[in-house]
């Protein structure tokens, strides 16, 4: 059961030329801002929940590229994935180098990209090419408290949820664009609920708030790479 919710408030605002946290933008031209607050609506302490807001240009707005640079790694370490949430091009390839001083097995069985890493030693590394958009939850088939999440999308017009529970994404181009969200334990069926066409001409849109439900940390159990429960009982000889 999906026992807590949380609220987000969206709004839309005119931003200084030239601000742009992900890729260049013409300063001759206004920029919008995108700005979103998570608000648990239940009283009381609350977990951290990663989540990510994107822009997709419609029909009529530039899309500004989103070409993979660099080098994008995650590093096994101390039973962890390293970071835990990871957005990349549609494209890229991940490292996944395992620093610990046994072995691990990633793999992807859900939604995203599919993939199987096998199991390999400490020192060695694998990697994945990410070519669909989309969420990859990636998990360790020995080791059942390790996940993490790779969100491929095609646009650099995205911003990661601050430790306060809000998003400040700058450097929006004027245009009509798809707001979309990414946030841990909301199924996806929810996630596509609340899509909102957005039209940033300058000034300030008011776009409302929404209760979304989150999962509480027990929802995010998962089976290993066979679709069975994790032997708990006997320790793992890795």
């Amino acid at each position: 059961m999906l026992k807590h919710a949380m609220k987000i408030v969206l709004l839309c605002a005119l931003a200084a030329p030239g601000i742009n946290v992900a890729q260049e933008s013409s300063a001759a031209k206004p920029s919008a801002e995108l700005r979103l607050r998570i608000d648990p609506s239940t009283p009381g302490k609350h977990r951290a929940v990663p989540a990510v807001v994107w822009l997709e240009p419609l029909q009529g707005t530039l899309a500004l590229p989103f070409v993979p640079s660099g080098n994008y790694t995650l590093m096994q370490k101390n039973r962890s994935f390293i970071p835990h949430l990871q957005v990349i091009p549609v494209g890229s390839v991940v490292k996944f180098p395992n620093a610990d001083p046994f072995f691990h097995n990633v793999f992807s069985l859900f939604e995203g990209k599919r993939f199987d890493l096998g199991l390999y030693e400490a020192g060695s590394s694998r990697s994945v090419t990410f070519s669909r958009e989309g969420a990859s939850y990636i998990f360790c088939n020995i080791h059942p408290e390790m996940s993490a999440v790779v969100l491929a999308v095609s646009t650099p017009l995205y911003s990661l949820v601050a430790a306060d529970g809000t998003f400040d994404l700058q450097g929006v181009p004027p245009g009509d664009y798809r707001m979309r969200l990414w946030i841990e334990g909301v199924p996806q069926s929810t996630l596509e609920g609340l899509r909102r066409n957005l039209h940033f001409p300058g000034g300030v849109l008011d776009v409302g708030t929404v209760s979304v439900p989150i999962a509480p940390p027990e929802y995010m159990d998962h089976t290993n790479k066979f679709g069975k429960p994790y032997d708990t009982h006997t320790p793992s000889a890795y």
